[in-house]
């Protein structure tokens, strides 16, 4: 099949979205279709693969907790036009189309076999209740929904009207099972790991941070590692080391690297793709006791993959750090339930459920995936500049 996906975030800056969207053109491509994708791309001198079409950069954006690089206007629109009209494709494919962003500029552009993926999992909503009925008349356009988790269908439902089938985000479990820990790691002493943005508050290392003098009572050589960009506003003590932003192959080293993996996130998640990685490498895991994070924990059979910590209580996530760490028996039983677990978000088998939305979606609609060139024109005003 000849494969369009869409990205509404920028290729060059790490996150959950354009990471799902690379991992998931990767995995179609080795399956044999022909794909394309197209996504803002901020630094001009940023290496992308052959595959990928720069839209433009983007504008940071506050949204859903946190700030989103956004893009959205003429420019952009006609890049999109372009875009569709050369690569001709059986079918669209958007992510979180429900954005001010590429994708719903690209929906605005497009009919025809569409499927979009929902991330994002949002309780309220100003903005998407505001724009609903605006909104409506595009999403409908959207043959094949997928919603990443059953709360991002909840989101859909909700917000959006109509529903949607739930496939989860993948992981190439083979490139975490095969990582080698960093040198020097994790010591004697014991190591926690903490992947994300370390200046998101969501992400909750301010709070990790604040556990960790309850930690070192009983364990004083415990160290931290930290990786993700962004800056914190204090010094931290010299037992948590910030690696800064890593590469992919890295990432997988960090999780191999520590004892325990910790997810201190304290809201605003819709999935966990961490947790992922973290089982994948067979790294027992301590998370907060969010809805996403639990379901992913629980594992599709039932069994515990991970503990759970109050959300945002540090005595909490400490005692429960604490315990893994006295205990290796548990802490090797979490590590093969979660090998176990794991294999079934494995892209292999994630890709293979999206490509059945898009076979189905293939037969139901009929038509191009491209309107006329000059029908549809993105909105100026009111817009962020490119």
């Amino acid at each position: 099949m000849k494969i369009g996906l869409v990205s509404p975030y920028p290729w060059d800056v790490p996150g959950g979205v354009v990471a799902h969207v690379r991992d998931l053109a990767e995995t179609l491509i080795d399956m044999g279709h022909d794909v394309s994708v197209i996504s803002p791309v901020d630094d001009e001198d940023a290496p992308i693969p052959p595959w990928v079409t720069r839209a433009g950069r983007t504008v940071p954006v506050p949204f859903n907790g946190s700030v989103s690089r956004l893009i959205f206007g003429p420019v952009s629109a006609g890049r999109v036009r372009r875009w569709l009209q050369e690569g001709d494709f059986d079918v669209l494919h958007l992510h979180s189309p429900e954005t001010f962003s590429l994708s719903l500029l690209a929906l605005m552009n497009a009919r025809g076999p569409i499927v979009g993926t929902f991330h994002a999992a949002m309780a309220r909503s100003r903005l998407l209740a505001l724009l609903q009925s605006p909104l409506q008349v595009q999403i409908e356009k959207i043959v094949g929904r997928i919603a990443v988790s059953p709360a991002a269908r909840k989101t859909i439902v909700e917000h959006l009207g109509g529903d949607a089938v739930v496939i989860p985000n993948g992981v190439h479990v083979a490139r975490y099972a095969d990582a080698q820990p960093l040198p020097g790691w994790p010591g004697d002493g014991g190591a926690l790991g903490f992947v994300g943005r370390i200046d998101e508050p969501r992400k909750g290392l301010a709070v990790l941070l604040e556990a960790m003098p309850y930690l070192w009572k009983q364990h004083p050589e415990l160290r931290l590692l930290v990786a993700g960009p962004g800056e914190l506003d204090e010094p931290v003590d010299e037992r948590v080391v910030l690696l800064g932003q890593v590469d992919e192959a890295d990432k997988a080293r960090v999780y191999h690297s520590v004892d325990v993996f910790v997810a201190p996130n304290t809201g605003g998640e819709s999935f966990g793709i961490i947790l992922l990685e973290a089982m994948a490498a067979g790294t027992p895991i301590v998370a907060s006791d969010l809805d996403a994070f639990r379901r992913v924990l629980n594992g599709p059979d039932g069994g515990r993959t991970g503990v759970l910590a109050t959300v945002g209580d540090p005595e909490s996530l400490a005692h429960a750090c604490g315990a893994l760490l006295d205990s290796p028996k548990r802490r090797e039983s979490l590590r093969r339930a979660g090998l176990a677990s794991v294999e079934r978000y494995d892209w292999s088998v994630v890709a293979q459920e999206i490509v059945r939305v898009y076979e189905t979606v293939a037969v139901a609609a009929v038509g191009p995936v491209v309107e006329d060139p000059e029908s549809v024109e993105a909105p100026a005003a009111g817009s962020p500049a490119e």
